[in-house]
């Protein structure tokens, strides 16, 4: 899932709409926006998505982990 929405914001960078986006939404919340959306970059984008999914699923694999130990203890 983290990858999913990484992929999501590359093509948002990529298609020029990420800082539009990005300022709207922190102007809901009535913010300033200090942060400029650089220009795309293919190898950054898939440096994000690899790193983020590879976090996803390590933290998935602990998550089930500790679900099937604990579903354990109480059997």
């Amino acid at each position: 899932m983290y990858a999913l929405w990484h992929l999501c914001w590359s093509i948002l960078v990529a298609i020029g709409a990420a800082q539009t986006l990005l300022d709207w939404l922190l102007r809901m919340h009535f913010l300033n926006n200090p942060f400029r959306v650089e220009g795309f970059s293919f190898g950054t984008a898939a440096i994000l998505i690899v790193v983020t999914f590879v976090i996803g699923y390590v933290l998935g694999w602990v998550f089930a982990l500790l679900w099937n130990w604990f579903r354990q203890e109480r059997a």
